[in-house]
């Protein structure tokens, strides 16, 4: 959070931004062509409330270049600007170079995939890749402006995606034969409500309550081309699933699912090539390695970790 007099601290009501929170809580993305990590940070505080803290609400939300020698921001992007449905950015950022472009590509929280310059933070595109209500008109540079009629009210307000957002932490992976990036998502909606809460440390501050509204659910994994944003194709999952997935240059990609089954996917028609049932939730992503030159694919399930040995 920008102290006062720190760039940034202008978009935070007067010391709204004690309690601001935006957290980041996941790995950031190491570049070493351009010697930059990007970190991404989470919702702000009060969660799912916006009274009390007019503005933007700096560095939340962000994905945040950072010179990896000193710390220095370069340039930052926020993905929701104001946050009162708890869209985190903490969604891992992909480099990928396509079309002799530098690009870096999030499929964010808030049902958006958003495709920047990782040079200069410049935004490129952004396209949904599932349902959404929240916004239905871009500002004047190109990004999804909110309905103020999707805020959070004391009757409650149907929002999609919900509050777990269309994809979260689960890992996502770029292909780069395919060209195409691997997403996994959920379709839950939810009803926001709000109302005052009094700040108090060590405690929970949230302004809203939310549920599943009624009708909504599924998903899966989506294979999306990151220029254009169209969705090649997708493969449903029973009911809502926290696996990641991982591709490999074997032309595969892999994932999980709540149901305890762990899954190989071709990589360019999503045909299921193979499965394993674990026997618990699939709650992890994939990892592949070698050993002595034998390849491996591992996942955790349950309360155990599964190795698997590839021909």
């Amino acid at each position: 959070m920008p102290e006062p007099g720190k760039p940034g601290s202008e978009t935070w009501a007067g010391d709204s931004w004690k309690s601001g929170g935006a957290p980041g809580w996941i790995t950031g993305t190491y570049d070493p062509e351009s010697n930059q990590i990007f970190w991404t940070t989470g919702n702000p505080s009060p969660s799912n409330r916006g009274q009390g803290r007019d503005g933007d609400n700096l560095y939340s939300d962000c994905l945040l270049a950072l010179d990896a020698d000193t710390g220095r921001l370069n340039w930052y992007f926020q993905f929701t600007k104001h946050d009162t449905h708890d869209w985190d950015a903490t969604q891992i950022p992909i480099l990928v170079d396509l079309g002799g472009k530098h690009l870096i590509v999030q499929a964010n929280r808030n049902g958006f995939l958003y495709v920047l310059n990782r040079a200069t933070g410049k935004l490129l595109s952004a396209t949904p890749f599932g349902p959404i209500t929240w916004s239905h008109s871009k500002d004047s540079e190109g990004r999804p402006a909110p309905d103020k009629n999707t805020e959070p009210t004391p009757e409650g307000q149907r929002v999609c995606p919900g509050a777990i957002g269309l994809t979260n932490f689960f890992s996502p992976t770029f292909d780069t034969q395919t060209r195409l990036l691997y997403v996994s998502t959920n379709e839950g909606c939810d009803i926001f409500t709000t109302a005052p809460q009094k700040y108090e440390e060590g405690n929970a501050f949230y302004g809203s309550a939310y549920f599943p509204a009624e009708g909504s659910g599924g998903g899966g994994v989506r294979a999306i081309d990151p220029l254009s944003g169209q969705m090649k194709w997708e493969f449903r999952r029973l009911s809502t699933a926290w696996s990641g997935v991982l591709s490999t240059a074997g032309d595969v990609v892999f994932t999980g699912d709540a149901e305890g089954n762990f899954i190989e996917l071709d990589a360019a028609s999503g045909k299921i090539l193979w499965h394993f049932q674990t026997g618990g939730d699939v709650h992890s992503s994939p990892v592949a390695f070698a050993v002595d030159g034998k390849e491996y694919v591992a996942v955790a399930a349950g309360s155990a970790v599964y190795t698997f040995g590839l021909p």
